[in-house]
């Protein structure tokens, strides 16, 4: 399964990871695979990918910038970025699929939030989703004590824990509120996330009518046994089966 999710998909002027599987004339569902912050190496992606497979989808799957095979470019990893890239690889999608659906992980569930907010979608499951971006970068500037004005007037700021602060990113951010989302939901959290908060989460989900699993001591990143095993059960359930 690895080296289907190794393949490499070049699409107008972004390279992405990719595999992919698709309801083209064999009548199988497209399922538009979005991730945040691992390579396409990392166990949750391989789960997905033998998941969804066995259900009937072909899959399409990428690395952001700054991840797995894309970290040697010289993109920032970047909102505007990203958004740019998952509109470019949507283009690719709706060209072999008409039933096409998202998974995110972490970041890259706001990501899509931002990106395919007014694109038909037949199903959405996100894993750890970062809903409120602004709330995740204001909490970073109380943590390392950058005020909104030092931010604007240096433009980009270094953390201690190797993520930058940028201004265009913020404002961008700001003006792109989350303010709409009607496709069918279902959301798997861990109850010892600390990076997406539960009240950030539970009200998303009231908000859009989201369906929502909580894994107790389930971390940000799923990566133990447990956590793999609770994850791998989720996708069962939520998947619907093609076949």
């Amino acid at each position: 399964m690895k080296s289907i999710a190794r393949n490499i998909c070049r699409y107008a002027r972004v390279k992405f990871c990719s595999s992919y599987f698709s309801k083209g004339s064999s009548g199988r569902e497209n399922y538009y695979r979005r991730w945040g912050n691992v390579s396409v190496d990392d166990d949750v992606i391989v789960i997905f990918a033998e998941e969804a497979i066995n259900k009937g989808y072909q899959v399409l799957s990428f690395d952001l910038p700054e991840h797995g095979d894309r970290k040697r470019e010289d993109a920032a990893c970047k909102v505007q970025t990203c958004v740019s890239d998952l509109t470019a690889i949507a283009g690719y999608a709706q060209s072999i699929s008409s039933n096409i659906s998202v998974f995110a992980c972490s970041i890259g569930s706001y990501f899509s939030l931002v990106a395919y907010r007014d694109m038909p979608l037949e199903q959405c499951l996100f894993l750890s989703p970062i809903l409120n971006m602004e709330r995740i970068i204001k909490n970073m500037m109380i943590w390392f004590n950058v005020s909104e004005d030092r931010l604007k007037a240096e433009k980009e700021i270094e953390t201690p824990i190797g993520q930058t602060l940028y201004w265009d990113y913020y404002c961008y951010v700001k003006s792109h509120p989350i303010d709409t989302w009607n496709k069918p939901t279902a959301i798997l959290y861990g109850s010892d996330d600390n990076l997406s908060e539960i009240n950030v989460v539970s009200e998303f989900v009231k908000k859009y009518n989201c369906e929502l699993q909580v894994l107790e001591h389930g971390e940000h990143y799923f990566h133990t046994d447990e956590q793999l095993r609770y994850y791998r059960h989720w996708l069962r359930q939520y998947l619907r089966n093609l076949e």
